[in-house]
């Protein structure tokens, strides 16, 4: 199908006045000027008066984890009877059918990075999904394991000084999260000695499987980022100074002292995903938020997306947190590729989402005014080719 007479806000180097998308199986097969626009058929859309904009990608989310008007039974957030567990899948913990997906759908959300929570210094694997298509989580994955979750400052001290167990203090947090990594490390080096090994005449006995090393050998690989839950400053240089030690990509969630630094940020080139921006300070490692955080970062250099840590802030005001940033000092423009395109290249999804451009995922949403206007919701949203109902 063709979707015609359009302005394109594309998240990349292909912006229209006025445009047109081709649409074919699901995917962006071309765009272009109307000059130079297609016959259209019955079926086609004309878009006069609207503006095309890629859908909106969260970063860092637990939809479908502490479920929508449930308590402790919707709750599979964190499974908090071990520090360390990489071996935890995202896919196993979320519910597609949670009516956050429907609300998220629907206010332009079409891809979320999603997982456990931060009471483990180990969490698990997130993964990528799409909010809308199917009712079976299988069919919804873009990428799965798109990032192993780790988690520094006062979650994991809290939950496990209840327990009177470690983590009772940030340097035993740090130091569970070495001793993994360690571990899996040296699985990854008894492998690939094994393998070596075979046919030879001191072929090696094969190393016990060992579940949690296994989860973690994609991220040792760089095949996947690490995703590192930091408020603080001094948890910041600690997620990175962990990183530098094993050769991680990394990502920082929240970052919420990143603004105090923000050139040291900028030196490891280590993006940030900033938010909630809509919080109070609940906490004390919270005591710097401020909205001015991501044009402060970005000012700076740093690659920056924005999240909204639903529930922490309710999955389809994504769109209002980019907003928020804006008030904040953060240039229109970037704020909304900070919700597209830079989400999207951070967690290594790009081919697939986060700009309208030819071969990627047709995820379109059509605005008559402006997505970071409170008042603005999309006129259309399309989900891999097909409009929500």
């Amino acid at each position: 199908m063709l979707i015609y007479n359009v302005k394109i806000f594309s998240a990349a180097d292909s912006d229209f006045e006025k445009g047109y998308i081709k649409i074919e199986d699901g995917r962006i097969a071309e765009t272009g000027d109307m000059a130079q626009c297609p016959q259209t058929a019955d079926g086609d859309m004309d878009a006069e008066g609207l503006t095309a904009y890629p859908g909106f990608v969260d970063i860092h989310s637990h939809i479908g984890v502490w479920e929508d008007g449930l308590g402790f039974e919707g709750d599979d957030g964190n499974e908090m009877t071990d520090p360390a567990t990489p071996n935890l899948r995202a896919i196993d913990m979320v519910n597609p059918m949670d009516r956050c997906f429907t609300e998220a759908a629907q206010a332009g959300v079409t891809c979320v990075l999603c997982g456990m929570g931060s009471a483990n210094p180990v969490g698990g694997a997130f993964l990528a999904m799409k909010t809308a298509g199917s009712k079976r989580i299988d069919d919804l994955i873009i990428k799965e394991p798109a990032a192993i979750k780790f988690a520094l400052g006062e979650n994991p001290k809290t939950v496990y000084k209840d327990k009177d167990d470690a983590p009772m203090t940030r340097m035993a947090t740090a130091a569970i999260i070495r001793e993994q990594l360690y571990k899996a490390k040296r699985y990854a080096e008894d492998m690939d000695a094994y393998f070596e090994s075979i046919g030879s005449d001191d072929e090696l006995d094969r190393p016990d499987y060992d579940a949690k090393c296994e989860a973690l050998l994609p991220l040792l690989k760089k095949e996947i980022p690490a995703h590192i839950h930091a408020h603080r400053a001094d948890d910041i240089f600690t997620a990175m100074r962990i990183c530098a030690e094993f050769d991680l990509d990394r990502v920082i969630i929240h970052g919420t002292e990143g603004h105090l630094i923000a050139k040291e940020i900028a030196k490891e080139n280590c993006p940030v995903a900033v938010g909630p921006i809509i919080s109070d300070r609940s906490k004390p490692e919270l005591r710097n938020h401020t909205i001015t955080n991501a044009a402060a970062l970005h000012a700076a250099g740093v690659e920056i997306a924005i999240c909204t840590d639903h529930p922490v802030v309710p999955q389809q005001y994504l769109p209002l947190s980019a907003a928020l940033a804006v008030r904040g000092g953060l240039e229109h423009d970037e704020a909304l590729r900070a919700i597209t395109i830079n989400p999207a290249e951070i967690a290594h999804i790009s081919d697939r989402v986060g700009s309208i451009e030819a071969g990627k995922d047709a995820d379109i949403l059509l605005y008559k005014g402006d997505p970071l206007d409170v008042q603005s919701v999309p006129t259309a949203v399309m989900i891999n080719g097909k409009f929500l109902k």
